[in-house]
């Protein structure tokens, strides 16, 4: 009982600073790719928090199922380094024991995982489509910042603003393309006006000019006051992606894609299972050399797992697999290798029990 509470301990230790390891690696990548997107324009600053948050939640089952395989991988590879498995095996038991503890550890990851990916991951993409379809709706005021070049919701319009303060903008540039001329228009200040229910951009004090790209036909003019009148947005609509949709909503409409999902979705948290249980024979290292070159292969397993279940959700959705077969296909794959696994580490001798044989022999 002691030593199953302190192999309790260590996965829990080894798993979470995997998983925290791994987690902070994908808010990197995420952090990157919208930073890249909010310099360009196409996401508001403010709202990169938000969209990193329910991306994050979308990949959650991912990363806390590949951190649950390494944490017990090199929980009983250390064991191994350090010739407790000597240990365990001197006292009769086989390694077909460490099932139960490792189940016992992975089983309500396993649970955390299904209803992260059945249900809260669902919920997470489709609040991050619905929150990327208010941020195309927006006007082009709200895509104006200071210091920045900020295309307009349809690209035919460029805004340049140096500074803004109560209500008004200062040294202001604006370029539109029209279907038979070129406009650009600068002006010292500005503000946002409504007339007739549409909302304008007045600027003061300032120069338009217009004319045809490639010829010298401009004219330049002066002016007191301009108006422009800006894009009013739309809220976006459109249906939802099978990424999108509601485990209960895809077992009713029953279509390719959405069975295709869903075969997805029931396989991460039987992977998450039999991935832990390949931890086990995968784990092995040979105290005398320790080196730990199993880690390699496991990830090497993991990537191959997890690419079969994401070819089955594929077939699935082209029809060239049925639902039940696509969930079953690729667990019956791991089983297949875990049993070959187990019966290597507990039939099969190791090379340095058949070379100290043959020496005792000689």
């Amino acid at each position: 009982m002691i030593f199953r509470r302190a192999l309790q301990r260590e996965f829990t230790h080894v798993a979470a600073a995997v998983f925290i390891a791994l987690f902070a690696i994908l808010l990197a990548v995420v952090l990157i790719r919208l930073l890249g997107q909010a310099a360009g324009g196409r996401v508001p600053a403010n709202a990169v928090m938000a969209l990193i948050g329910f991306d994050s939640l979308g990949s959650l089952p991912i990363v806390l199922t590949l951190a649950v395989f390494v944490g017990v991988l090199l929980t009983l590879s250390r064991c191994y380094r350090e010739s407790e498995m000597v240990v365990w095996f001197a006292s009769g038991l086989p390694l077909t024991a460490w099932i139960r503890p490792v189940l016992m550890f992975a089983l309500p990851l396993a649970l955390v995982t299904g209803g992260v990916t059945l249900f809260l991951g669902p919920w997470a993409h489709q609040k991050s489509v619905e929150y990327r379809k208010r941020l195309e709706s927006r006007d082009d005021t709200e895509r104006i910042a200071p210091g920045v070049f900020r295309e307009s919701r349809k690209g035919r319009r460029v805004f340049f603003v140096e500074a803004s303060s109560g209500g008004k903008v200062h040294n202001v540039f604006f370029r539109e393309e029209r279907p038979d001329k070129l406009v650009v228009v600068g002006a010292s200040e500005g503000q946002i006006v409504e007339s007739n229910g549409d909302r304008y951009v007045e600027l003061m004090h300032g120069r338009q000019y217009e004319g045809k790209p490639g010829t010298t036909e401009y004219r330049v003019s002066s002016f007191e006051r301009y108006r422009v009148r800006l894009e009013s947005g739309s809220v976006v609509g459109g249906e939802l992606k099978a990424k999108s949709r509601s485990t209960l909503e895809l077992m009713r409409l029953r279509d390719g894609r959405s069975m295709g999902e869903l075969s997805f979705r029931v396989s991460m948290p039987i992977a998450s299972i039999l991935l832990v249980l390949l931890a086990i024979p995968l784990s092995f290292v040979n105290p005398r050399v320790g080196r730990n070159d199993s880690l390699l292969l496991a990830i090497f397993v993991y990537l191959v797992y997890y690419n079969a279940i994401l070819v089955c959700q594929s077939w699935v959705q082209q029809g060239r697999l049925s639902f039940l077969t696509g969930v079953i296909a690729p667990h019956v794959l791991a089983g297949s290798v875990l049993v070959f696994l187990f019966y290597c580490r507990m039939v099969v001798k190791p090379f340095w029990h058949r070379r100290s044989a043959e020496e005792k022999a000689g």
